[in-house]
């Protein structure tokens, strides 16, 4: 808990006041925001660099890169992460969007509509270059 501020800010999250007990000795990284309902177990947070999460759920085993934005487009109106899903460095997911479970969301990737499951989405904005492993070019 030391090492790696990421998952510091995670565990004050998952622990709410009891957590933030422990701040003072292991101060929380500053750039990392989380406002979140539910968060499943195995979440990964790389590099929490500049990265705000503010999602209603986030799936089991997810992974988080730097520089991320997951956020509101409107009040109340937030993303949905499924299960195994990758948010890969810069990208941003923003509004009332769901992204399938083992979907991968590409560098710098913007998402704005919904994502199936099993897919790779990249580019602005985002469109699927992978479906189910096979190489594919579609507009979401």
């Amino acid at each position: 808990m030391t090492v790696y501020p990421e998952f510091r800010n995670l565990f004050y999250f998952r622990t709410g006041w009891k957590g933030k007990l422990f701040a003072p000795l292991c101060r929380p990284m500053s750039t990392l925001f989380i406002v979140t309902d539910s968060i499943g177990p195995g979440l990964f947070i790389q590099h929490g660099f500049a990265t705000i999460i503010a999602a209603k759920r986030i799936g089991a085993n997810c992974w988080i890169n730097q520089q991320v934005t997951i956020g509101y487009a409107h009040a109340n109106e937030c993303p949905v992460i499924g299960d195994n899903v990758t948010i890969n460095a810069g990208a941003k997911v923003i509004g009332n969007v769901t992204i399938g479970d083992n979907s991968k969301v590409g560098a710098n990737a913007v998402v704005v509509k919904n994502v199936p499951a099993n897919v790779t989405v990249v580019g602005v904005p985002a469109r699927i270059v992978k479906r189910d492993g096979k190489r594919v070019d579609e507009s979401l």
